[in-house]
């Protein structure tokens, strides 16, 4: 069975406050983008010599690390413990960009569960496969639906936003520049917004320039001046919206008509394409 993972943009994020448990209590919009992975599972033959029983394989994008650690084979091993499942081969395609502040691996984990639940008919509600996929990331619950939602917490407390941007196209640029999230905490002002961005996103797109906010912008623009002159430059090629996403370092750009993106930032990463 085969399943196709998409990426996630934030509109708005705001890091209100400190966590007891050492995370951030945030204030965010999610919302869907067709940028997909693609996830096979197939069922592994009895004989096949594996030491795990969650085999992958990673392609086109690579991904550092032991692939044991992977959110798709944690997925995986959550329900394993929880429901009888066979061994299995996992191919997993990249497309979405990683360390973009896109939320691929949290999807691929989310899709993990929705794609075994089907395939293994073991029968989960959409709560139950969203309690499961917190347990993996903040990011994941938002994935078992994939629809626009207002997060709070640490980004697990997902409620419904009426949003429809199927009239933009979405252009994303990613550059080749490793964010990293622990420096952007930890370098970012703590501060409720003044307006919340569920209430912002209501407005018409036209007006989000001067209201919606990425708190992480600050930090991150100051050590890479270079994801600033992206988001300024979507601007100057007519995006209605603009922002960097998560903690970075991807920034995408709403626009009426479609662009080609490609041209204009040669040798990184870039995607144009139809929000729905």
């Amino acid at each position: 069975m085969i399943t196709f993972p998409i990426a996630k943009i934030n509109l708005g994020l705001n890091v209100v406050s400190r966590r007891p448990d050492g995370y951030h209590n945030l204030e965010t919009v999610f919302y869907p983008v067709p940028i997909c992975d693609a996830l096979e599972v197939n069922e592994m033959h009895e004989e096949f010599p594996s030491h795990v029983p969650c085999d992958i394989k990673v392609s086109n994008i690579a991904i550092e690390g032991d692939e044991q650690r992977n959110l798709v084979v944690r997925a995986y091993n959550k329900l394993a413990a929880l429901y009888p499942l066979p061994r299995i081969h996992v191919h997993l395609f990249k497309s979405i960009p990683t360390q973009a502040g896109m939320g691929g691996g949290s999807s691929d984990g989310a899709y993990m569960i929705r794609l075994l639940n089907e395939m293994f008919s073991l029968g989960m509600g959409v709560q139950e496969m969203i309690d499961i996929s917190a347990t993996l990331g903040a990011d994941c619950p938002f994935f078992i639906q994939s629809v626009p939602a207002y997060a709070e917490g640490i980004g697990e407390k997902l409620t419904p936003v009426n949003l429809d941007l199927s009239n933009y196209y979405i252009a994303v640029v990613r550059p080749n520049i490793p964010v990293s999230t622990k420096e952007a905490f930890s370098l970012i002002t703590l501060q409720p917004a003044k307006v919340c961005c569920k209430d912002i996103v209501q407005r018409p797109v036209e007006e989000w320039r001067d209201l919606l906010v990425n708190d992480f912008e600050k930090s991150v623009f100051a050590i890479h001046p270079e994801i600033a002159e992206i988001k300024e430059r979507l601007y100057s090629l007519g995006a209605v919206y603009a922002a960097m996403s998560g903690s970075g370092s991807s920034v995408f750009g709403l626009f009426h008509k479609k662009i080609d993106i490609a041209e204009h930032f040669s040798d990184i990463y870039t995607f144009c394409g139809e929000l729905q």
